[in-house]
């Protein structure tokens, strides 16, 4: 129960789950940089007393969920195997899930940030997400050792209940958290999407640890959806998804990789939709869909897109690669969209590590700059062991 890391300052006031959550980020022992939405970018840490926490256990089965623990001081709605939990205390809260269930699902509010621990748990919602976690506040995410796994959706969602406030509920994914989420942990995970996303969250999302894996079908969408940011830091995470103008991973903000094992596969050709002058507008699968800057400086990062006009790294800013090991391969053709290997609106700069990048057609670099020339679609620095920059072929390794 203790491998949730933070510290919980008993001198500072908790804020309620609506409020900022700068201070969540004084309670982890990890370092993400200046990217987090707080902006403080330094986490520190120990282990949070057990008289601190709540626990609550959930073992799952077809049509009913059996729950114990710290039941008597969480508020509860249950309807089967569906579990709705309510934490208004100032105490850190504690979830296990097991269990096998075809029916079910756990949507958790909570005043502060908590944390759910997946002990061996299938978990199938055959008309909503399996885990939908309605705080804004940090959730910390862990797959316990030598335990598998599995979250799945439906293909159609229910309509969504409403909160207090009377607004329908976001429900954008398999596995959905308006708060941030950190995937911590040795176990391993299985998202399968039928509907919309695999993983997605209304803030950033941070993998730390674990052996993910997720699915999604040519009926749902992007594998990982973030809005404020996303870091891969360790782990192994593996995503595939097929449909048109699916994305593996779509952030609004930066995404930063420093290590672990990605990789990604997408199939789906591109989306055409039509605007409102009219026209046909194509838009492209990728492997990475990025709002923000890029930044690659260990690790290992694999994308393979088959799909027509489906790119590997498609960025609306710079893609920055100072180390680990980059490939990229796309062997899509053209008629709808162009199956760029690394497209950014800015700029592409390689200062380290190892990049490869090969596609069938168009271009393997694209930085935007109108040039027949390859070595001015991307900048070079420092003295690499290999550099060779064609139109269609890119290694540059140090």
């Amino acid at each position: 129960m203790n491998r949730l890391l933070f510290i919980l300052l008993t001198a500072l006031v908790f804020a309620s789950c609506t409020n900022d959550d700068s201070y969540d980020l004084e309670y982890f022992s990890r370092t993400y940089g200046n990217n987090s939405s707080s902006g403080t970018g330094t986490d520190t840490t120990t282990v949070v007393p057990e008289a601190d926490t709540l626990f609550v256990s959930i073992v799952y089965a077809d049509g009913s969920a059996t729950l114990s623990g710290d039941v008597d001081k969480v508020g509860i709605s249950q309807n089967g195997a569906d579990v709705t939990l309510t934490s208004t205390t100032d105490k850190f809260l504690q979830l296990t899930l097991s269990g096998n269930c075809a029916d079910g699902s756990l949507m958790v509010y909570s005043q502060k940030m908590y944390g759910i621990v997946l002990g061996g748990l299938q978990l199938t919602n055959p008309d909503g997400p399996a885990i939908n976690n309605q705080c804004s506040k940090a959730l910390y995410f862990t797959l316990a050792d030598n335990t598998e796994n599995v979250l799945t959706d439906g293909e159609v969602y229910a309509e969504a209940p409403l909160n207090a406030q009377g607004k329908s509920i976001d429900q954008k994914a398999t596995l959905f958290s308006e708060g941030q989420i950190y995937f911590q942990g040795t176990g391993a995970l299985t998202v399968k999407g039928n509907a919309k996303n695999g993983i997605a969250s209304d803030d950033y999302i941070v993998f730390e640890d674990g052996t993910i894996s997720v699915s999604v079908s040519d009926t749902g969408s992007n594998g990982v959806k973030a809005n404020d940011g996303l870091t891969i830091s360790g782990g192994t995470l593996t995503i595939g998804v097929t449909a048109d103008g699916a994305r593996g991973i779509r952030c609004d903000n930066y995404t930063t990789i420093t290590g672990g094992n990605t990789t990604i596969t997408t199939k789906g050709d591109c989306k055409l939709e039509t605007t409102d002058e009219g026209e046909l507008d194509a838009s492209s699968a990728a492997g990475i869909k990025c709002d923000s800057l890029f930044t690659m400086s260990g690790g290992t990062l694999t994308i393979t897109s088959s799909g027509d006009g489906g790119k590997g790294i498609n960025c609306s800013s710079n893609v920055e690669v100072s180390g680990g090991t980059l490939t990229i391969t796309t062997t899509g053709g053209n008629e709808d969209g162009k199956p760029k290997g690394i497209k950014s609106d800015t700029a592409i700069i390689v200062s380290g590590g190892s990049l490869t990048v090969n596609v069938k057609k168009s271009w393997a670099c694209d930085n935007g700059v109108e040039s027949e020339e390859p070595a001015d679609r991307l900048t070079v620095l420092g003295s690499p062991k290999t550099c060779t920059l064609g139109k269609r072929s890119v290694v540059v390794s140090y």
